[in-house]
């Protein structure tokens, strides 16, 4: 790490000390970090501490800010708005206030709606920076001060004490030891334990001990700062959902420029040559025929119905323990093929217990056990510690022996040791530590020395982390006593879920902070590959994480999984299979994990994650292990099959009343349907229809994506039909008007053939969408949901009595009503005919 030198005019550090030397301060011995430093053990003077702070700046993570206001009018820029605010000024233009005051309302609403929910979505930076120490022990002028973490300055000596937060990265310079957990930071999943002359990372949490350290990273020049540099980078851009409605919205804006041009190229041929009566006021009328194509040719209601047909998907989420952060993040969830799952906590259930002892001295397992726990220190939070307790039987034996003197963990000698009595008054002495020390410590030698290195190797190639255990009764001659294996196992469900997540067409690798071993190990238990690498030997310091290589990409795409990971490899990992195509979710719960989960198309924040986790995750689950993300990936796909059939829907009818008002026109001079009629429309269409987010759906067994090509030839080939559809009754319609015999029984003009059309869009709009909202017949299960169905039969009946009652549009007879509906039905078996050729063949191909 080279020391963090004065600010330069833009505010970042050079890489300048203040001798203006380079130092590795995470590797240098400790004399030269203090004179690198211009410190000593002594610490600094508060006026030397307040210039550092003014040239190196707080020690903070500080992030710019886009405004709210340039946040908000983004949401004004894209095909559809663009769609939405011509039709709003040619309305303004004409004078057509009304239309103008609805289109105005509706745009609004698309961008309020949306900035809302961009607006609760958590600041993963923000996060990083609140869990930051909010306070800190320092020495300044000759004794300790608790001072604000953001104050801390390179150079600066801390005390760091048992549940603490470290402020900085530091290097321990005095006292006996201490035990620190920073499985946040690098994934692994025990506490470690430093003495003097080790680094400690910013934000690590001291679990056991006390020491002093010396200052030599702040803010940004932090390994926990560069964590929060990736999630500054992080990050996709615009999701797949955003750039599916941009492909939609371009497609209708080439299509609605096409047909503007026929039309007025129609209109100004047959006011300039065919029938020379050219008036410059005629421009008003041909300009008010477009505005009609140019509402028709919106989906105005799309982006809201999308939202809210996530949002209501969001709640249904919450029910499966899964909270979304992003509400575009349940159509990425939907498409995931590839789920990266941390191992400590998702797969396995984060708490360490006893695996088969190995004994030598001992006469028993029981015995064992005791000598260990006799060397533990009770009410500890190390998990070792916990694990012995927990597998002690007969707690009350320990009530026959009383503590004289406990030695915790020492990091250099590598053993705890306690001194005991028992009942009959005899001194006794246990410890327990790393097999080697105790081992070196009883001095095994000949075939006992080879069993216990064999034993060792043994449990570390099955993952199983081993422990010595010995005793004494003068503290001078040992015995070694055995081996304790702990073990982290599987969760009871991991390797049910593997399993059932491989029949939804996911593939499952495992990244951890552990050693490969211990990896292969449980993946051997939960039916994940053995292909485990460690992720240093993959991602080597040359790689730009960025802009990986083909052999690298090769290597992940094949590999079941990595351990060693660190926290731009897990941002690698994920940039790599993005790279071939695939949409990764992510799964995490620490700082560590921050970038990859905003990466990641879909990151998942496990259950008791970090702040910082959650704020960069778009899924938090409330509920440990991995079957929480696989419920969650199977409702988002139940979710976004309902988006896909009403874009289906959206789009067809779209396609049916562009396409029918510029023919009508040409053809028959008059458009088929007013303004306000194309307005009520799109409300009475899409208003009911939100309710399709309570819709039953089959579950698909296979990821599901937007596949433009399928989902726009889809959409065309059942808008042609339903242009037919329509087309054939404003045929018949003006063949009622020339029509004498039809006239005499009912009578109508010209207005009461727009109700008529007006009638078929709305009502056949909605028997659309029950003939595309399933892939069999529209009549086979599952069946529409009672909350949609109940919505389109009320919007119906609505119509219906807007028709006969002449409710905003001219009144047309009850008669009539009733064959308009006999016509629709009849198309219904049609279309739905259509659509199960077209799926057929979509399969196909």
């Amino acid at each position: 790490m080279p020391i963090p030198g004065p600010k330069s005019e833009s505010g970042n550090a050079s890489k300048a000390d203040l001798k203006g030397s380079q130092v590795d301060l995470q590797k240098a011995d400790l004399p030269s970090i203090y004179q690198a430093l211009n410190t000593s053990p002594q610490g600094l003077s508060q006026a030397e501490a307040e210039t550092r702070l003014q040239r190196y700046g707080p020690n903070s993570i500080q992030e710019k800010e886009q405004s709210a206001l340039l946040k908000f009018l983004r949401f004004f820029w894209g095909p559809i708005p663009w769609m939405i605010e011509a039709a709003a000024l040619l309305s303004a233009l004409i004078g057509h206030w009304p239309d103008f005051a609805i289109i105005m309302a509706l745009l609004l609403y698309n961008a309020v709606a949306g900035f809302w929910q961009e607006h609760k979505a958590s600041n993963a930076l923000a996060a990083l920076k609140a869990s930051m120490a909010p306070q800190a022990e320092v020495l300044r002028d000759g004794s300790f001060h608790t001072i604000d973490a953001a104050d801390v300055v390179p150079g600066d000596i801390v005390r760091i004490k048992l549940g603490q937060v470290v402020p900085a990265d530091v290097r321990f310079v005095d006292g006996k030891s201490i035990s620190i957990d920073q499985a946040a930071l690098t994934g692994e999943s025990l506490p470690v334990s430093k003495k003097i002359g080790d680094i400690g990372y910013s934000s690590s949490i001291a679990k056991r001990g006390e020491m002093t350290a010396v200052t030599i990273g702040t803010g940004r020049n932090t390994f926990f700062g560069r964590t929060a540099k990736l999630v500054a980078g992080a990050g996709q851009g615009a999701s797949h959902s955003q750039k599916a409605v941009t492909h939609i919205g371009d497609f209708l804006i080439v299509l609605c420029l096409v047909l503007a041009l026929l039309l007025v190229g129609t209109q100004l041929y047959r006011d300039i040559v065919v029938a020379p009566s050219w008036h410059w006021s005629d421009i008003i009328n041909i300009l008010r025929t477009v505005l009609v194509l140019l509402i028709a040719s919106i989906p105005v209601a799309m982006p809201s119905v999308i939202t809210v047909t996530n949002a209501l998907g969001a709640l249904a989420l919450s029910r499966k323990k899964a909270i979304v952060s992003r509400l575009e993040s349940i159509e990425e969830l939907a498409g995931v093929d590839i789920l990266c799952s941390d191992k400590t906590g998702t797969l396995t259930k984060n708490q360490l217990s006893l695996h088969d002892p190995k004994l030598f001295v001992a006469k028993s397992p029981e015995q064992l056990i005791l000598a260990a726990a006799l060397a533990s220190e009770k009410g500890s939070s190390d998990p070792i510690d916990q694990a012995i307790f927990a597998g002690l039987k007969d707690k009350k034996a320990l009530n026959n022996y009383q503590l004289k003197e406990f030695t915790p963990f020492d990091p250099v000698i590598k053993r705890a040791q306690a001194q005991v009595v028992d009942d009959s008054g005899n001194s006794l002495f246990y410890c327990k530590g790393a097999p080697q020390a105790v081992m070196q410590l009883c001095k095994l030698s000949g075939d006992n020395e080879k069993k216990a290195s064999d034993c060792v190797q043994e449990l570390a190639a099955r993952g199983l982390r081993s422990l010595g255990v010995a005793s004494s009764n003068d503290g001078k001659r040992w015995s070694f006593l055995g081996i304790l294996s702990l073990e982290d196992p599987p969760r009871d469900d991991s390797k049910q879920t593997i399993s059932r997540a491989r029949e939804h067409g996911l593939q499952v690798k495992m990244i951890t902070g552990d050693d490969v071993a211990i990896g292969k190990e449980i993946a051997a238990q939960v039916g994940i590959g053995q292909n485990i690498y460690a992720a240093a030997d993959v991602f080597t310091d040359s790689e730009n994480m960025d802009h990986l290589s083909k052999q690298v990409v090769d290597c992940v795409e094949r590999a079941d999984g990595f351990g060693r990971v660190f926290p731009e490899h897990k941002y690698a990992i994920v940039k790599a299979l993005q790279e071939r195509g695939h949409q990764v979710a992510m799964t995490g719960d620490g700082v560590n994990d921050a970038p990859a989960l905003k990466q990641a198309d879909c990151g998942i924040a496990v259950s008791g994650a970090t702040d910082a986790a959650r704020a960069a995750a778009a899924i938090i689950l409330t509920a440990p292990g991995l079957s929480t993300v696989v419920d969650a990936i199977d409702e988002a796909r139940k979710i976004f099959e309902r988006i896909i059939n009403y874009v289906l829907f959206r789009v067809s009818m779209t396609l049916d009343i562009m396409v029918v008002v510029v023919f009508a026109t040409i053809l028959f001079g008059f458009s088929p349907l007013t303004p306000v009629m194309i307005v009520l429309v799109a409300l009475l269409d899409d208003i009911p229809i939100m309710t399709i987010a309570y819709d039953n759906t089959l579950l698909p067994k296979e990821p599901v994506h937007w596949e433009m090509r399928d989902l726009l030839l889809g959409s065309t080939i059942i808008g042609i039909f339903s242009i037919a559809q329509t087309m054939g009754l404003l045929l018949i319609g003006m063949e009622w008007l020339q029509n004498s015999q039809w006239q005499s029984w009912i009578p109508l003009d010209k207005s009461q053939i727009q109700t008529i059309i007006f009638l078929q869009i709305v009502a056949g709009g909605h028997l659309l969408l029950f003939v595309v909202r399933s892939r069999s017949a529209f009549f086979a299960k599952p069946l529409p949901a009672m909350k949609l169905f109940i919505a389109i039969v009320g919007t119906q009946a609505l119509t219906v009595l807007m028709c006969g009652f002449g409710w905003l549009v001219p009144a047309i007879p009850w008669r009539i009503i009733g064959l308009v509906w006999l016509y629709m039905i009849l198309w219904m078996f049609i279309l739905d005919l259509v659509k199960k050729l077209l799926y057929q063949r979509l399969q196909d191909i």
